[in-house]
């Protein structure tokens, strides 16, 4: 544990954070794998939309700078050619 008053103050500030940033980062983990079921079961429109929240959830999570902005897009990308490879 810091015995620095300035340290103790960042260490709170950092696990205020963290808890703040893992509710994009685990809701943006849970689309894609909600996502990446439903192409794996064939339902094209199922599919369309849970892709869609996925994108949403990872942009979200971009903008909050929770991800990189080119990580979400990777990740966007590559999901959007799962769902075109379903037909």
């Amino acid at each position: 544990m810091a015995n620095i008053k300035s340290q103790i103050k960042r260490n709170k500030q950092n696990e205020k954070k963290r808890l703040h940033n893992r509710i994009y980062r685990g809701s943006a983990r849970t689309y894609i794998r909600k996502a990446l079921a439903a192409i794996e079961t064939g339902n094209k429109e199922a599919a369309e939309e849970e892709v869609k929240q996925a994108v949403r959830s990872l942009d979200l999570a971009a903008q909050k700078g929770v991800l990189h902005k080119n990580n979400a897009a990777r990740r966007k990308s590559r999901l959007m050619a799962r769902l075109n490879s379903m037909e």
